[in-house]
């Protein structure tokens, strides 16, 4: 009887273990999944647009670098790591901003969208940390982590940002549409119709200000590597 036992309750274990090495093999890397569309990827960052469509989930996949979000729709979602519990629905708003660092091993995990309509946010993982980091700083800091630092525009219509300088290479996106007007230390302006989730890479130096151009309030972010 006792070592039926022990047998039984050593295969147990053993099924436990292929459970878990089977949940670790099904994660795949961010940009494998299918709600994750790669929009630039280069030495530097993973750009990925990512789209839930309501009441699906994404596959568990795995995060391994610093990473910062930006969300661009107002959904209800959870969040569920490998091997732990779903959380409870949470609130995503239109031009909430998340940074997030890296502390030992990835993250794994996938997001649930409950709802209304699709979610869709901008996920930016920073693929190396600066060995010696920037200390200028373009503007007040809304977020950063150990890769990058993130300044938040919003911008009422006919509004200007502070003449700031980019001193590192970063990602500019729009939050909302607007018509968006960037003007250069030399005084020349050139002016984009933007749509939510548009973007773009800058890898030079850049001193400049954005504008609204249009009626509506809008929200630019910017992602400077450090």
């Amino acid at each position: 009887m006792i070592t039926y036992f022990c047998g039984a309750f050593v295969l147990a274990l053993a099924g436990v273990a292929l459970c878990q090495q089977a949940a670790r093999q099904a994660a795949v890397r961010v940009e494998q999944e299918p709600h994750h569309h790669v929009v630039l990827k280069n030495d530097s960052v993973l750009v990925t647009h990512v789209v839930i469509p309501p009441g699906e989930a994404t596959l568990y996949h795995t995060h391994s670098y610093d990473r910062a979000a930006i969300h661009l729709t107002n959904n209800m979602i959870t969040l569920q790591q490998m091997g732990q519990s779903e959380s409870e629905q949470m609130p995503a708003k239109i031009g909430e901003i998340s940074a997030s660092t890296r502390k030992g091993d990835p993250l794994t995990h996938r997001v649930r969208n409950a709802g209304p309509g699709p979610f869709e946010v901008i996920d930016v993982e920073f693929l190396q940390r600066p060995v010696q980091p920037s200390a200028a700083e373009a503007a007040k800091v809304g977020a950063e982590d150990p890769s990058a630092r993130i300044y938040n525009w919003a911008l009422a219509p006919g509004a200007s940002s502070a003449q700031h300088t980019h001193e590192r290479p970063y990602l500019v996106i729009s939050v909302t549409p607007m018509q968006l007007k960037m003007t250069g230390v030399d005084g020349k302006s050139s002016t984009h119709e933007v749509k939510a989730g548009d973007f773009h890479w800058v890898d030079s130096k850049m001193t400049h200000t954005l504008a609204n151009g249009g009626t509506t309030d809008g929200q630019i972010v910017e992602l400077e590597l450090k």
